[in-house]
């Protein structure tokens, strides 16, 4: 997951929206969106290292990780950053206990950012360049990329655009969001980030949805939770060159 922002505790009917592009080589064997037979755990599955990258649990729990662009991705003999998704949405402790808990481990795991939610709060932890941090989400508006939580990346700022936008005009159809998911315009070059990948590559990765042949956005995801717990998981998936592959929509586990 690339591409994430959040709205959380600030909508009349949905106590967390989540919208994220998911970019990822288009080898990479990947599972479509479904309940998985060996958890309690809805979501798409990375069959290569067995995690995922954004998904629901039980009670309405989310999760959503994303990798932080230091230069050009250099192998490591870490443990799967897709499996932080899975352990919170599979286990009990609260979003609380368990980003200060991995705040303590984040540095076995390659850079990454993840944010769990749950009935109780809303938080995040991630591996930085400077090292792990670990903070509350206040209810509002967040967006994170490749970069630290916040960053502002004009497509994060786009997208987190698109969900105020959506929230302020009280509209439940989500088509704005998937329009927003599918934007394939590129940041001008006094915007781009510098991320150590060359300018080239910082214009093509600028576009929320990027559209490629071995290289693209492969899931764009929509997770909307209300305020009893109760979630639904949408996911539209793409292949090479952003040829549309299918769509699947699932409510969360039972407990």
């Amino acid at each position: 997951m690339c591409l994430v922002a959040i709205a959380w505790n600030i909508h009349p009917r949905w106590r967390l929206v989540m919208a994220g592009n998911r970019d990822e080589a288009h080898a990479r064997p990947t599972a479509a969106l479904a309940h998985w037979p060996d958890a309690p755990v809805v979501a798409g599955r990375d069959l290569r290292a067995g995690g995922t990258w954004m998904g629901l649990g039980p009670a309405g729990r989310v999760a959503v990780v994303t990798n932080v662009r230091t230069g050009l991705a250099a192998p490591t003999d870490g443990p799967s950053r897709g499996a932080l998704p899975h352990d919170f949405l599979a286990g009990t402790a609260s979003a609380a206990e368990y980003t200060a808990a991995l705040a303590g481990d984040a540095r076995r795991y390659a850079p990454f950012n993840l944010v769990v939610a749950d009935a109780a709060g809303c938080a995040y932890v991630g591996h930085l360049p400077d090292g792990p941090r670990q903070q509350p989400l206040a209810a509002g508006i967040h967006g994170l990329s490749n970069g630290a939580l916040e960053a502002p990346w004009p497509k994060t700022r786009q997208l987190r655009d698109a969900l105020a936008g959506w929230i302020d005009a009280g509209d439940d159809d989500p088509e704005p969001l998937w329009e927003a998911l599918a934007d394939e315009r590129i940041a001008p070059d006094s915007a781009l980030p510098d991320t150590g990948v060359g300018l080239a590559l910082e214009r093509r990765l600028s576009a929320a949805f990027i559209r490629g042949r071995d290289y693209g956005t492969r899931a764009s995801t929509l997770v909307l939770v209300d305020h009893d717990g109760q979630a639904t998981i949408i996911e539209r998936r793409f292949g090479p060159d952003g040829v549309f592959e299918g769509e699947t929509r699932l409510a969360s586990p039972a407990s």
